[in-house]
């Protein structure tokens, strides 16, 4: 999503609209991380997904990577604070109205400024964000994982960062990936191992999700 509050907000209008239509069952929506950066409404876009967590029983949010390094840079590691604004993290402070003579300073005097704007419960709960969720043949994970290693000894930086050892792999994880962190612009790419669902919607403006109810799969995009 990205900072993306619009594209979230009409994508949610459209899951709404397409559970109505369906035979009424318990509906589970998944975020699959990246919350936050690039895109110009991150911190209206955290705070209103941290109140839908409190309120409603189906949802569930993994971390991404840019939730991880934002965690990092927040609790004080400067190199990570660096890194953080290269990937985008200049955007969701600005988000939080922290001003653009404190992000292009010193990183002592903008860690402290950031402190100062972003609420440290806000912080807490993008770090107990779990990194991966399992719904029977599903697997939902933000970045992928490594082939070979079993579902339940991943490392946190694969499920987080990794990419080509993933996406080139033809092998059965014991389930289906389903992922974001690789930009697929065209749309969701459904293969036999796994499913990828980020199309970038910072810079497209194309968010999606895709629906599954026994041996069905659709998509829903913005």
């Amino acid at each position: 999503m990205h900072g993306r509050l619009d594209l979230f907000t009409d994508l949610v209008s459209r899951i709404r609209s397409d559970s109505d239509s369906r035979i009424p069952k318990k509906t589970r929506i998944i975020l699959i991380g990246d919350i936050v950066d690039r895109g110009p409404d991150a911190a209206s876009l955290v705070e209103r997904l941290r109140a839908l967590s409190t309120q409603r029983g189906g949802l569930v949010i993994l971390r991404g990577n840019h939730e991880d390094i934002m965690i990092y840079a927040l609790r004080g590691d400067l190199e990570a604070l660096e890194n953080w604004l290269k990937f985008g993290g200049d955007s969701t402070l600005r988000s939080w109205g922290v001003a653009q003579a404190l992000i292009e300073g010193p990183l002592p005097e903008l860690l402290a400024a950031a402190h100062e704007t972003i609420p440290r419960e806000t912080i807490d709960w993008l770090d107990g964000l779990p990194l991966s969720f399992r719904s029977g043949d599903y697997f939902f994970v933000h970045a992928g994982v490594r082939p070979g290693v079993s579902l339940k000894r991943q490392e946190s930086d694969d499920l987080l960062w990794i990419g080509s050892e993933f996406l080139e792999s033809q092998a059965d994880h014991s389930a289906i990936i389903v992922h974001g962190h690789s930009i697929f612009e065209d749309g969701p790419e459904f293969h036999s191992n796994r499913i990828a669902i980020d199309t970038g919607a910072y810079r497209t403006g194309k968010l999606c999700a895709v629906g599954f109810e026994d041996s069905e799969q659709w998509v829903l995009s913005t």
